[in-house]
């Protein structure tokens, strides 16, 4: 299993009060290691170089980098064509580098696992989904998930599945390989109707000879654990069985925890850690084990973060945490010394997420869970040979 981290990762750092900070990063990989997860026998915890441009242009073009690059030179820098200078994206010194560090994480990771020593690996840092070939979004300058699936197709991946859990649309990604019938991207996002990106519509399949290959899951505002997992387990698990995918890439973004303060779902760190059991089950199922997990958003720093991805990071490993475990109070006093705030003390939520089947009864009168999770099977199931009504 390979962990990758480098300290260089927590210079994309768009600075004070943006709410992608470095520290979350830092305090959930802080609290892996105290937790032994990263001194086991089996895992290998290695740096990464950064992306060289010749890779990052595997995805994005020779204009948008030397736009980055002229933005990074001058913070001011205020350019609207390519998404730089804005609220969400300002420009920053060094943020060519500090991008391309965190797109070689990915790189680094997915060669580990493609092709290489490892069945697991993952990068925390990354998931910067948002990132488009031509300019930045959402918090993304380049899109590290989208160059690591380019690179594993150019080393002979036929079949790669994009499993993203992040609550924001993985707009970037899909939009990367909307008509490429080798790559099938899954989102799971809250409703494009109340939250950004404004994508992620059921009726969004894939470009012409791609149909099926895009699928999103759109659920409503105020889901949680419950509501969550059926529409994963209602949809996820049987068009990747269909897709068959030969390597497993996942975003897990945590903002849809009910603390996050961008977003309106209200899941916990235990319907989260669910999620994270069941994307490494479908990789067993249907990769061969193979599987590449990065992190995303998630804004809530000390009490979610840290431990939604300490949880990620124990199932890649393969030592899950158990959820009545207590925060190390190492950990806990270097939150207070550094932040001011205490930190919780336990890797739990205290929920027991309960996976409620689809065929256990199907509302689509009055509840908008179950018309959300039954669009996105009338659109995408028959594009796959599928049953719409399949267990109702």
């Amino acid at each position: 299993m390979t962990f990758v981290w480098d300290p260089r990762l927590a210079h994309y750092d768009f600075g004070p009060g943006h709410p992608l900070a470095p520290i979350r990063v830092e305090l959930a990989v802080r609290l892996a290691r105290d937790l032994g997860l990263l001194t086991l026998p089996h895992v290998e915890e290695v740096t990464a170089e950064p992306a060289t441009d010749a890779e990052l242009l595997t995805v994005h073009t020779a204009t948008y980098l030397a736009a980055v690059r002229r933005a990074a030179a001058d913070p001011s820098t205020v350019d609207l064509v390519h998404g730089l200078g804005t609220e969400d994206d300002p420009a920053f010194a060094g943020m060519h580098e500090a991008a391309a560090q965190v797109v070689g994480a990915s790189l680094t990771a997915v060669r580990s696992v493609w092709g290489g020593p490892s069945e697991h690996a993952v990068n925390v840092a990354g998931g910067l989904h948002h990132a488009m070939p031509g300019s930045a979004s959402g918090f993304c300058i380049y899109n590290d998930v989208a160059v690591a699936i380019a690179w594993a197709l150019a080393h002979g991946a036929q079949r790669v599945a994009y499993i993203d859990v992040d609550v924001h649309h993985g707009d970037g990604v899909e939009r990367t390989f909307w008509d490429d019938p080798r790559v099938l991207t899954v989102s799971l996002h809250e409703s494009p109707r109340t939250l950004f990106p404004g994508t992620g519509y059921p009726h969004e399949v894939g470009g012409p000879g791609a149909e099926g290959t895009a699928v999103n899951i759109a659920v409503p505002p105020g889901t949680g654990d419950e509501g969550w997992l059926r529409a994963f387990h209602a949809v996820v698990p049987h068009v990747v069985a269909r897709f068959q995918p030969q390597l497993i890439v996942s975003q897990h973004g945590c903002d849809s925890h009910f603390l996050d303060p961008l977003a309106h779902l209200t899941l916990s760190v235990d319907g989260q850690r669910s999620a994270y059991r069941a994307v490494h089950d479908l990789a067993h199922a249907h990769a061969g084990g193979r599987w590449v997990a990065v992190g995303g958003g998630g804004y809530e720093h000390v009490e979610v973060v840290p431990r939604a991805w300490a949880h990620l990071i124990g199932e890649v490993v393969g030592q899950r945490v158990p959820p009545q475990t207590p925060v190390p109070e190492g950990w806990r006093a270097y939150v207070l010394e550094r932040l001011g705030r205490a930190g919780p003390g336990l890797m739990t939520d205290g929920r027991v997420p309960y996976i409620r089947p689809w065929r256990s009864g199907f509302d689509p009168h009055d509840d908008p869970l179950d018309r959300a999770v039954h669009a996105t099977r009338n659109a995408v199931f028959p594009l796959h040979g599928l049953d719409p009504d399949l267990d109702l």
